[in-house]
């Protein structure tokens, strides 16, 4: 029996009709209301089974939302069956067999109603229905919030699911709902699931997100279309498509997702415009199989958490960039495996720990009128079958430009490397390649280096500025070189002319025959000589300079001491102690662990210890492979490249995961510590990261830890050190820093959040560079500036404090 009673008012014009009436029980009022008629409910819970049958107005009471309760013991509350009205009701459900409001027909409009329910689904609808749902909000945390299947359809605006025991919404069997303005938070299942041939989805303005699983999960030949919809805050991936699945997204934002923002694999097709992927734990873009295809336009990928490269192209899958960005991630794109193809187009791919575009195991990377910059590697092309084309690309800040090895065989064309660290273009390990009308400028190391027994070809290639030499060929055999250039300067000398020489050189075995065509100068000087390794006490001195880090420089000293003690004492016949070189180093991002491992490894180098000296940088991502076997190739390759070095390995605990399951990290491990056994004298290798996980790394590792000497703790700066660090910068930069600005600077260090976003030294440079923007945007406005204008921060040109 109901709490309360229902008036039926009736749209009759007969005489015969009563005009209204009250009723004891909902169903008698049902029973006798005709199409048209509106039931107006009074307050109290209705422990019935409602079925409407005919096109009826069923409400609660104005001004009483939430009053009115259907809330039967079991069964489904709430049938609706004709293009009726309800409103302003609240529905519950038990029945964890039955929907709590099904929806098997017509055209209903639903509006305003809270279904608060343990049952299978909250909302179902079926069939033929085609229900407007607009303001209605589910919470059902044993089940599917809301449920469309078998050929149903209806359009869902300012919905909201609040919590799902299974997926917030869930679409099948051909069904094809439209979303609008929705929230779907706090599932258990999928955000979205559309699973099925001929089922789809179609939501805009939507937002997804706490999902204890996907965001969006489309399969088995479904398709959506996302519009102006965000996915963000779930546990396992953003978006997943699998088995032919169809999605679009334009003007979508993916983030703050802990695995894949987005994996597709099975033939399935992505379309992504004017998208945002960032923040993500593992891959933006996980791309797998023969027949899946990305095709992403205006989209922006950046901010990776984890260590796995932004995009991700692998087992026969395509992959299409066209005028996109990748930035602030530990690789940008990683193709592999034979028949696997990424296309780039007019494309930026900056700030990249480690290679931007990484070709392996047969597969194949056209890049076309691209910008990469600040990498450690531009491309790499790793082994046999793998190549592709790079045409009018420009390589800038990278460590080496381009990278061939192991029988790779790509064509470089018309392609700019400006400022690499150590080479423009350099191939080795029998790779080949093809490099025509090429450029080499500012190079810290050679422009082109050739390895033995590597059949490559230049063709009209150019070398500027390049401090170890234009071109450097193996011995014995080099490649096939044509009208090729270099002003054989090797450090530019202030004021001088370089000298121009053009080379003409072909390959026979064991002969390389170089013949300068013509020159600019009759009588080109020689490069000046390669620079002289710095003594110990110079370095030291660069060393003393850095801001802070006063405990650093103290163990260094220390270590540096027993060293050339050492030395001086086996000189003098007797026995040295013995010292091991490898170190870990322990700290915040930022505090300088990579400048003083460059440090250390010139110091070594001055005192004969090491050959070189030099610094190769390494993460997990370039010693651990995909499959077995390729990380003791990486890790070896890792290896060899510091030879005669330094080997640092940032964030060495990742090699160590707490969950290390199936993980290939414990290979690179085992290899590294059977490296440094065989060749102890050749390599010094340093690992670095937070203290708290470098202290499990160690401890959980008990072959690496043996392997090192000391452990060295990098401290937070302090405020003072902070502002140290800008006036070193202002200095540097032909800038001074007003009067109160350095007050200012030091509030402002002292009050700015130190949570995990916060960089130390890198923090004091960003600052920096943010008051000359904004010193830059206050000058312009100026109609006639002197020196103080160009040159005085003042306390306004802080940034905000975030």
């Amino acid at each position: 029996m109901a709490q309360g009673t229902v008036q039926v008012t009736h749209t009759g014009t007969s005489r015969w009709r009563r005009r209204t009436g009250e009723y004891p029980s909902l169903a008698a009022a049902l029973e006798a209301a005709g199409d048209g008629d509106i039931l107006t409910v009074a307050p109290g819970t209705y422990r019935e089974n409602l079925v409407v049958r005919r096109a009826v107005t069923l409400r609660g009471p104005e001004g009483s939302a939430g009053s009115v309760r259907i809330a039967p013991a079991d069964g489904v509350p709430l049938t609706v069956r004709a293009s009726a009205t309800v409103q302003d009701l609240h529905v519950e459900g038990q029945d964890s067999a039955a929907p709590a409001l099904l929806v098997e027909d017509g055209t209903p409009e639903l509006m305003d109603l809270r279904i608060v329910t343990r049952s299978a689904v909250g909302l179902e609808v079926r069939g033929a229905a085609r229900p407007t749902v607009r303001r209605c909000t589910i919470d059902n945390p044993a089940g599917v919030g809301i449920g469309v299947l078998d050929g149903a359809g209806g359009v869902f605006e300012e919905c909201e699911v609040v919590a799902a025991g299974q997926s917030g919404v869930s679409v099948h069997g051909g069904a094809h709902p439209r979303l609008e303005r929705c929230r779907v938070h706090h599932t258990s299942g999928a955000g979205l699931s559309v699973s099925g041939e001929g089922s789809g989805l179609e939501a805009i303005g939507c937002e997804v997100y706490e999902i204890k699983g996907t965001g969006v999960q489309i399969a088995s030949r479904a398709g959506a279309h996302l519009t102006d919809s965000s996915v963000h805050r779930t546990s396992a991936d953003g978006v997943t498509l699998d088995t032919d699945a169809v999605l679009t997204l334009s003007d979508c934002d993916i983030h703050d997702i802990p695995e894949n923002a987005i994996d597709l694999r099975s033939r399935s097709v992505l379309t992504l415009t004017r998208s945002t992927v960032r923040r993500f734990g593992r891959n933006g873009l996980s791309v797998w199989d023969p027949g899946t295809r990305v095709d992403a336009n205006q989209c922006e990928i950046h901010d990776s958490t984890g260590d796995y490269p932004a995009v991700w192209v692998s087992d026969g899958a395509t992959a299409v960039l066209d005028s996109c960005r990748v930035h602030d991630v530990p690789d940008a794109l990683f193709v592999l495996d034979r028949g696997s193809r990424v296309d780039v187009v007019d494309s930026d791919l900056s700030q990249v720990r480690n290679t931007a575009v990484s070709v392996s195991d047969g597969a194949t990377a056209q890049l076309d009128d691209c910008r990469i910059r600040e990498v450690s590697t531009g491309a790499w092309f790793r082994d046999h079958g793998s190549g592709g084309t790079l045409n009018g690309c420009t390589i800038d800040a990278a460590q080496t430009g381009v990278i061939v090895t192991k029988g790779a065989d790509p064509v470089i064309e018309r392609c700019t490397v400006t400022s690499p660290a150590e080479a423009g273009f350099y191939v080795s390990a029998e790779g080949r390649g093809t490099f025509r009308g090429c450029r080499v400028t500012g190079s810290g190391g050679y422009g082109f280096h050739v390895m033995d027994g590597c059949r490559t070809t230049l063709d009209r290639c150019r070398t500027e500025r390049c401090a170890r030499g234009g071109y450097e060929f193996g011995e014995e055999s080099g490649p096939v070189v044509e009208d090729c250039t270099s002003d054989e300067s090797g450090i530019a000398r202030p004021g001088a002319e370089p000298a121009t020489a053009t080379l003409t050189a072909t390959r026979t075995p064991g002969l390389l025959s170089a013949v300068p065509a013509r020159s600019t100068q009759s009588a080109p000087a020689p490069a000046p000589p390669e620079e002289p390794a710095r003594s110990s006490v110079a370095v030291l001195g660069e060393l003393d300079a850095l801001v802070g880090l006063h405990s650093v420089k103290r163990e260094v000293r220390t270590l540096t001491n027993m060293i050339e003690v050492g030395r001086r004492r086996q000189e003098a016949g007797l026995k040295a102690a013995s010292v091991r070189r490898h170190l870990v180093f322990t700290g915040s991002p930022g505090t300088g662990k990579t400048t003083v491992a460059r440090l250390y490894g010139e110091i070594l180098a001055s005192l004969g210890v090491l050959e070189r000296g030099h610094l190769v940088e390494v993460s997990r991502v370039d010693l651990v492979g995909e499959h077995i076997g390729s990380t003791a190739i990486r890790t070896q390759e890792a290896f060899d490249r510091a030879r005669g070095g330094v080997l640092f390995i940032d964030e060495a605990y990742a090699l160590s995961p707490e969950d290390s399951g199936r993980d290939f990290g414990k290979e690179a491990i085992d290899t590294l510590v059977k490296l440094m056994e065989d060749h102890r004298d050749a390599v010094v290798v340093i690992v670095a990261g937070y203290t708290a996980e470098m202290e499990r790394f160690l401890a959980v590792n008990p072959g690496v830890a043996s392997r090192f000497s000391r452990t060295i703790t990098f401290s937070d700066y302090d405020p003072e050190e902070l502002l140290r660090i800008v006036e070193q910068q202002a200095e540097e930069h032909e800038y001074r820093l007003a009067e109160g600005t350095s007050e200012a600077l030091l509030k402002y260090f002292t009050a700015l959040p130190k949570g995990p976003a916060f960089g130390n030294g890198r923090t004091a440079r960003q600052t920096f560079e943010s008051m000359v923007e904004r010193h830059a945007g206050r000058v312009a406005e100026l109609a006639e500036t002197n020196t103080d204008d160009l040159t005085l921060l003042y306390a306004e040109d802080l940034p905000e404090l975030p």
